[in-house]
């Protein structure tokens, strides 16, 4: 298998992510699966051309990064194991392609190793349940079992052996959604389990490549209410390197009746996150969508909506503070995302350069941020040299549509935001919906205030502050 693709490492300096070679590298893109329809040619090799091409659309919008779990338990012919530690061919062959056809398109895979929602949903027919020769008695014990644990690390040992050389892998998610109900709904076993499988992929790496993937351990997060002490390991384990969530807020985020409070909801979960993990850990969204409104209502948000929705969320989750624009889970059907998402996946990625974010030590100040201009909310991470800022029109929902009116008047946005430090800056006004740069100007910070007014808005507009030169 090829290894010319850079590694991805946390950035020495800053809670974001650079590759080997040095360039800032963020996780834009998206959950996907092996069965959904712009990855199912890979099965059996099907159509391993459309999937080839389906990648290079990917890469041309761009998107870097896909969350995939290595089987999908929604039916019986997606299990990477079929009996426990029987790697079927098949698979293995899908999963070959499938790293081989990142690399030649420079995209990454998030991978986690199991689908645990399907794996739990229909439990009577996974291959780890005792009843069906594996090693575990009862889905409630998945992560106290020690043949399931035992089995899992083997599971590991094999993705690792095979396919951790290649800089196709970003990371490894070691548990897609620990929960309590997996250990018996207690809580104390978090830690040890996340220490013992970051331990063992750790170690197995760096005997193999001299070097070791990012890790993180993923949480569906409101489970942070009801357990709240599982945010020592969810951000805080020492030998995890980011910290990952699944904004799935009740009401707003799983199913969204405006396109606005979703991103307000999204801007106060990472200020939460970014609250309990270390200054210099990563942090992003990992999953999140309108669960509710697709898999209980049973029904799909029109286009439009989905689109301005996706967008608002994406630009309140990096400003912030959270790398990257948040991983959707499609909830829709067919189960893609739409071209809309992908035109604002290609707006964020252009828009990256505008920030050195190799040496940003961003906080939030989404509280801290000063909009003097009641039409708009404002969201923003700083570090006293540079700052993310992205105001959003709050006044002008229309009725019908839920969205924020296009045709409202165009007002700017004065505000004041705290903690920069003395001198000039460099603003630069970015069109969120047309990928370009609106405006730039500079601002002068006095008594660690720094006063902006961006040029007339009318629904949204997001800010690249850095020190004039």
């Amino acid at each position: 298998m090829a290894k010319g693709l850079p590694w991805v490492r946390v950035a020495p300096d800053s809670p974001y992510f650079v590759t080997d070679d040095g360039r800032p590298w963020h996780p834009i893109g998206q959950n996907d699966a092996i069965t959904w329809p712009e990855l199912q040619g890979l099965f059996r090799r099907k159509d391993l051309a459309a999937v080839d091409r389906h990648l290079d659309w990917l890469a041309s919008h761009g998107v870097t990064c896909l969350r995939v779990m290595m089987e999908y338990a929604q039916g019986e012919n997606r299990y990477l194991e079929r009996p426990v530690g029987h790697f079927q061919p098949n698979m293995v062959r899908l999963w070959d392609d499938f790293i081989a056809l990142c690399e030649r398109h420079g995209l990454r895979l998030l991978l986690t190793p199991f689908d645990t929602f399907w794996m739990w949903i229909r439990w009577a027919k996974h291959p780890y349940n005792r009843a069906n020769g594996g090693p575990c008695s009862a889905r409630n014990r998945l992560l106290l079992c020690r043949g399931t644990l035992d089995a899992i690390k083997n599971r590991l040992t094999f993705a690792v052996e095979r396919w951790g050389g290649s800089g196709a892998i970003f990371a490894w998610d070691l548990w897609n959604e620990m929960h309590p109900a997996q250990m018996g709904d207690a809580s104390t076993s978090f830690g040890p389990v996340a220490s013992e499988l970051s331990d063992h992929v750790r170690l197995l790496e760096m005997r193999l490549y001299g070097r070791a993937h990012p890790q993180t351990v993923s949480l569906f997060g409101p489970v942070l209410q009801s357990h709240p002490d599982v945010a020592d390991t969810i951000f805080r384990h020492p030998t995890l390197d980011f910290a990952s969530t699944h904004l799935y807020a009740d009401g707003t985020i799983d199913h969204p009746r405006n396109s606005v409070d979703p991103a307000l909801a999204v801007g106060e979960l990472v200020r939460e996150a970014l609250g309990h993990a270390p200054a210099d850990r990563p942090y992003f969204d990992s999953e999140h969508g309108p669960i509710h409104t697709f898999k209980d209502r049973k029904r799909t948000l029109p286009e439009v909506f989905d689109d301005e929705y996706f967008r608002h969320i994406q630009w309140a989750h990096l400003a912030s503070g959270g790398a990257g624009g948040g991983m959707r889970w499609p909830n829709r059907s067919p189960h893609i995302l739409t071209p809309g998402m992908r035109r604002s996946q290609q707006s964020l990625a252009a828009f990256m350069p505008l920030v050195d974010w190799a040496d940003f030590r961003r906080t939030n100040r989404n509280h801290e941020l000063r909009v003097l201009s009641p039409s708009f909310r404002g969201f923003a991470c700083a570090d006293g040299r540079q700052a993310v800022l992205w105001f959003l029109r709050v006044d002008r929902l229309v009725n019908r549509s839920r969205m924020v009116d296009p045709d409202a008047p165009a007002l700017s946005v004065v505000a004041e935001l705290p903690g920069m430090d003395e001198g000039r800056y460099s603003v630069t006004a970015w069109s969120t919906r047309d990928a370009r740069i609106e405006a730039e100007w500079e601002a002068t910070s006095r008594d660690g205030l720094l006063k902006l007014e961006t040029p007339p808005t009318v629904t949204d507009v997001a800010l690249a502050v850095r020190p004039a030169t």
